[in-house]
């Protein structure tokens, strides 16, 4: 969802960029902001499907972003409760915030948290067979550290999920009204 300048929190836009030199850019507003941590709010326009996991429109995500780990997160919600849908764990690096631009280079490989379900590390496969030795132990580092982290990232992720959930559903409720 677009979210209309009617809403009050600031903007930032995500600027991911890939290995193979592509870039996405995806207008967020800014719930938190830290030092080394920024939450960013985004509402799916339209339905998603994601590694077997139906996103409907609407969906809302908390795009949390360090500065000082090799991985952000993609918070996903139920629009209507707020509840926890899955984590989507980006291998991440060359994470910065200069401005109103939130920019990072994607590793390729991602691991996704569902309530009730096992860890699925993913796309590990979609590694270039060019990727030097550095790079492939840079991903296998990223991925050890995610995994280590897990029993700690996740509960740290449902803290701000529930701090911050009353702000996300009053900025994309204030956005919907502003666009009928």
């Amino acid at each position: 969802m677009h979210l209309p300048q009617a809403v009050s929190l600031p903007r930032i836009v995500e600027l991911k960029r890939t290995l193979a030199g592509r870039r996405k850019e995806f207008e967020c507003a800014v719930l938190h902001q830290a030092d080394d941590h920024i939450v960013v709010l985004f509402v799916a326009p339209e339905a998603m499907h994601v590694h077997g996991v139906d996103l409907p429109a609407g969906t809302v995500t908390l795009g949390h972003f360090w500065t000082e780990r090799p991985y952000n997160v993609y918070h996903w919600l139920d629009q209507a409760t707020g509840a926890t849908i899955g984590h989507y764990i980006n291998l991440s690096a060359e994470t910065r915030l200069s401005g109103r631009v939130l920019e990072w280079l994607d590793l390729i490989v991602d691991i996704l948290v569902l309530p009730h379900a096992a860890i699925a590390v993913l796309d590990e496969d979609e590694i270039p067979a060019t990727a030097d030795s550095t790079l492939r132990q840079r991903i296998a580092d990223a991925k050890e550290i995610v995994v280590r982290a897990l029993p700690v990232l996740i509960p740290e992720l449902e803290r701000y999920r529930i701090n911050l959930w009353p702000l996300a559903r009053g900025a994309f409720a204030s956005a919907s009204a502003a666009l009928r």
